[in-house]
């Protein structure tokens, strides 16, 4: 009823959590971008199919998935390897799944961020969606920054109510680091072509959540002193010290994660 995609490159530690939470679909595909660990291992221990593809982008990735998987059913659900969907989501997925008629072709879902053993209800931007979840025939994707965006237009998009949760620093601090020095190259591009463009500040008054922040995203974009903005808004702002510690010290790596995109940033148009 519902086909499973995994993206992994070295997630042998990851992947057991992620296909468990899984194990109800009959249909999983693991897409490896050329895992040195026993990530393919693991997969084929848990009895799901494999297929392997060089990294170039999320959007790259999915859409292949997308093309050459061959799935089984006529939803598809897209994960990371460092994500994991709870009963509840999973009810939710299954009765869209079985309905005679769906609202919407494409869904999107919020992720509950996991950091030093709690919820980052705040400090994590909660709800913050992503379109992971649609028909077979209609789910496309596009690139965006580091990540990937829907090619559908909002009134396309449904809502799911229950979010997956995603230990993102399951690997460790570090690890964090060195993918989002990575992504920030993207980012940096990504900043640079949206600032040649109009601002459009009316989206700030959309009815639509995601359109808000999108807006809200590119109006920042322009603003001096982003590293510290980050922190204020992620830290007390969204209220991310009622998350503790743990709140405070993601808002701090926000923080320099921003620092590194303003510094790429700096770095294009020295050298532009």
């Amino acid at each position: 009823m519902i086909s499973v995609v995994i993206l992994t490159l070295n997630e042998a530690t990851n992947l057991p959590r992620c296909l468990a939470s899984v194990a109800w679909s009959d249909d999983v595909v693991v897409l490896d971008s050329g895992s040195t660990d026993a990530t393919v291992e693991v997969a084929q221990a848990h009895g799901v199919r494999v297929l392997t593809r060089a990294f170039d982008s999320f959007a790259g990735q999915r859409n292949h998935a997308m093309e050459h998987a061959g799935f089984r059913h006529p939803w598809v659900l897209h994960l990371d390897a460092d994500e994991v969907v709870t009963p509840a989501l999973r009810d939710e997925l299954v009765a869209i799944a079985e309905a005679a008629s769906a609202a919407y072709p494409v869904y999107r879902v919020a992720a509950k961020i996991i950091f030093m053993g709690r919820w980052l209800k705040h400090a994590g931007m909660y709800p913050s969606y992503q379109v992971r979840f649609g028909r077979a025939e209609a789910l496309r994707f596009v690139d965006h920054g580091h990540g990937q965006r829907e090619v559908q237009p909002p009134g396309q998009v449904g809502t799911l109510i229950e979010p997956l949760e995603h230990y993102n620093f399951s690997k460790g601090v570090n690890d964090w680091f060195a993918r989002h020095l990575r992504y920030a190259d993207r980012e940096a591009r990504l900043l640079l072509a949206e600032r040649a463009q109009p601002l459009r500040p009316l989206g700030l008054f959309s009815a639509d959540a995601t359109m808000r922040r999108r807006a809200l995203k590119r109006l920042a974009g322009r603003l001096p002193m982003r590293p510290w903005l980050r922190f204020v808004y992620a830290g007390v702002l969204r209220g991310g010290f009622l998350d503790g510690m743990a709140g405070l010290r993601y808002a701090r790596m926000l923080a320099i994660y921003q620092q590194f995109i303003d510094l790429m940033v700096s770095e294009r148009k020295a050298g532009g």
